[in-house]
């Protein structure tokens, strides 16, 4: 059975999944903010950001299936849903903090100068909400909250595959 799941990651189909996974959640993220109203907070936008990553990252895969791309992949993948978790903690504990007045969240998007993201996509990239804002709520958990876990899952099925990939079949 490990053996069988150590392939897992050498077909497209399975690089395809993960695209479509991120573009879903891309797609969610955009119908939030211009469909529902909701307005980006700077923590969004970053989070937005790591889930292009992983987005990316399968999208490489799917384009040229080869060990050095898949290795590139995986390594997006883990770093964008690892980054992706920790700025969404970080969103939680903004939103959980005890004094809502002495925690902030800065208005600009902070990307390196050669990738100015806001200033190129601003549709996407531009931040202009709350980051204390939580009014939406799906089964009793925040949009933050939820993604904490979207990334913790995405960031858990990465090593795991990795892993199995790496011990079932002793190549990569």
């Amino acid at each position: 059975m490990l053996n069988g799941i150590s392939r897992w990651p050498g077909h497209t189909s399975s690089w395809l999944l993960l695209f479509l996974s991120a573009c879903a959640l891309v797609g969610a993220a955009l119908y939030f903010q211009y469909g529902m109203g909701l307005k980006p907070c700077i923590m969004c936008i970053y989070q937005r950001t790591a889930m292009i990553g992983i987005m990316l990252s399968g999208l490489l895969v799917v384009l040229i299936n080869t060990a050095p791309t898949r290795f590139i992949s995986f390594v997006g993948w883990g770093v964008s849903s690892g980054w992706g978790w920790l700025i969404a903690r970080e969103h939680v504990d903004i939103l959980n903090a005890p004094n809502p007045f002495f925690t902030t969240c800065e208005i600009v998007p902070n990307y390196p100068e050669w990738a100015p993201l806001h200033e190129w996509l601003p549709a996407i990239f531009e931040a202009k909400g709350d980051c204390l804002e939580d009014g939406w709520r799906f089964m009793n958990i925040g949009m933050a909250e939820w993604m904490v876990i979207i990334f913790a899952v995405y960031f858990v099925l990465c090593i795991t595959f990795l892993l199995v990939r790496l011990v079932g079949s002793r190549r990569f």
